[in-house]
């Protein structure tokens, strides 16, 4: 399980930038983003998957120092990701606060707090994900933080 306890928090406020997301109403491409998290916090590395386009391009931009940096391409990629950041971190606290969508696009802005199963240390950042929806799936992910706390904290 990747998270303890209640540490997420979703209550979280949308802002409408354009009428609709590709195909979807600016609800269903929140929604659609939100069940990758709701999956994520249970666990669900399957569900969330299925919510994912067979091609999926997931990135987290960053330094080749920081392991969970790096593109990860299709699904099972993406699984592997999934299962480094189960193996390397313990989410403390982890925060969506607000969607920002517009047109094929969902960004969700938040803090997270994480621990490092391999030096013990703690490391706060906010970050940004932007989210790119096709025929009602996320064909694409990068997230944006503070690279250089993760780092400090992941690496001896």
């Amino acid at each position: 399980m990747f998270f303890r306890g209640n540490t997420q928090k979703l209550n979280t406020k949308i802002m409408e930038t354009q009428s609709t997301a590709g195909t979807l109403s600016i609800e269903e491409a929140t929604n659609l983003a939100r069940q990758t998290y709701d999956a994520f916090f249970r666990g669900d590395i399957d569900g969330l998957l299925e919510l994912y386009t067979e091609d999926m391009d997931w990135e987290v931009l960053g330094p080749s120092t920081l392991p969970t940096a790096g593109p990860h391409i299709g699904k099972e990629q993406v699984r592997a990701f999934f299962g480094k950041v189960n193996d390397l971190l313990v989410s403390e606290k982890f925060d969506v606060q607000q969607y920002v969508v517009q047109g094929d696009t969902v960004v969700a802005l938040g803090e997270f707090t994480w621990t490092s199963k391999v030096t013990g240390r703690v490391f706060d950042a906010h970050f940004v994900h932007v989210i790119t929806i096709r025929d009602g799936k996320i064909c694409k992910f990068r997230e944006y933080t503070d690279t250089a706390a993760a780092v400090d904290a992941m690496v001896d």
